[in-house]
């Protein structure tokens, strides 16, 4: 029998949950249609800039992301602790970047003064949304009600776009969430849509390796077509690998970036006799096929995270000056 989605995702029992979506009838509505040739391949890019945008803005974290021809992929991090931390203020900053709110949030946002029935009514408004800002159904309907939207406005049609509202799967080991995430991650592989990781478009390793998303553009492309209202928060990276377990209170990933490529590189060159694709047997492992040392590699993952938010800080202060 099947299972409300509430009784599915406990965060008691584990934070990590894998989560897909796929295109009603498994149309290729984000690839090239094999019977039409119609090509719908933007659709993935502006799916992987929204699981940005929507991760910076809930209280989400993404491990790992594959957006394919006609579905997706997501291995996501809950974190409802994190929105205990926000204000009022940032709360309703964060909501109010995708919906406009009732009168009396539009009226508080602006520093109008209200009463104490007021004032009551707002707590209990902000109380919603900071569930809703750790909740993975609103994350998920954020994310797929504009893509449907879009794809029907330019396709001159109606009805449904996604399947349904997507499935979700606990991950409650650490071997569980490892293997999930070089699943996801090798998606392009065994479709033969891509050679090797560092070449599969839309996916979370070919991120973490050559980040390449230019977000700020994003972000002013939606503020300018009205599709965000305004954009406050700080851009997130990808859930970082912190390697192995220590004393200090750790956020990440509990392994090293170095051992999660050499894995991946590994699992992929696997034959499947049920999939079309794998990298292949006679190219040098990940690492060497970059260019990169071992040393040079872990340095650089260290520091990973302090790049991310130095290449995009000022691109999102731009944004914010413009808006």
């Amino acid at each position: 029998m099947t299972l409300p989605r509430k009784s599915l995702i406990c965060v008691d029992d584990t934070p990590f949950y894998h989560i897909t979506s796929r295109c009603v009838r498994r149309s290729f509505l984000c690839g090239v249609d094999h019977a039409t040739g119609a090509d719908y391949s933007h659709r993935r890019l502006f799916i992987e800039q929204r699981i940005h945008l929507l991760s910076s803005i809930f209280a989400i974290d993404i491990a790992a992301y594959a957006v394919m021809s006609n579905h997706l992929h997501l291995v996501v991090k809950l974190s409802p602790e994190g929105v205990d931390d926000w204000t009022h203020q940032e709360v309703v900053e964060r909501w109010t970047s995708l919906f406009k709110g009732p009168l009396l949030i539009q009226q508080y946002s602006k520093g109008v003064w209200l009463d104490d029935a007021e004032r009551q009514t707002v707590n209990e408004i902000i109380h919603t949304y900071r569930q809703r800002l750790g909740d993975i159904s609103w994350f998920m309907k954020c994310l797929n009600e504009p893509i449907a939207r879009m794809a029907n406005k330019e396709d001159g049609c109606r009805g449904h776009f996604w399947e349904a509202r997507y499935h979700s799967q606990a991950l409650l080991t650490q071997e569980a969430l490892l293997s999930c995430m070089t699943y996801v991650d090798l998606n392009p592989i065994r479709a033969a849509m891509a050679p090797t990781p560092e070449e599969s478009e839309h996916t979370s390793i070919k991120e973490r390796i050559s980040p390449s998303l230019n977000l700020a553009e994003s972000i002013s492309e939606l503020l300018a077509s009205q599709q965000l209202n305004t954009f406050n928060v700080p851009l997130k990276p990808l859930l970082p690998f912190e390697g192995n377990i220590t004393l200090n209170t750790q956020q990440g990933l509990l392994f090293s970036l170095d051992d999660y490529l050499t894995l991946v590189d590994f699992t992929g060159r696997a034959i499947c006799d049920d999939k079309r694709g794998a990298i292949a047997l006679h190219l040098p492992p990940i690492l060497e096929r970059l260019g990169i040392e071992r040393k040079t590699w872990l340095i650089n993952a260290t520091a990973f995270e302090k790049i991310y938010h130095k290449r995009f800080a000022k691109k999102r202060q731009r944004v914010k000056n413009t808006a």
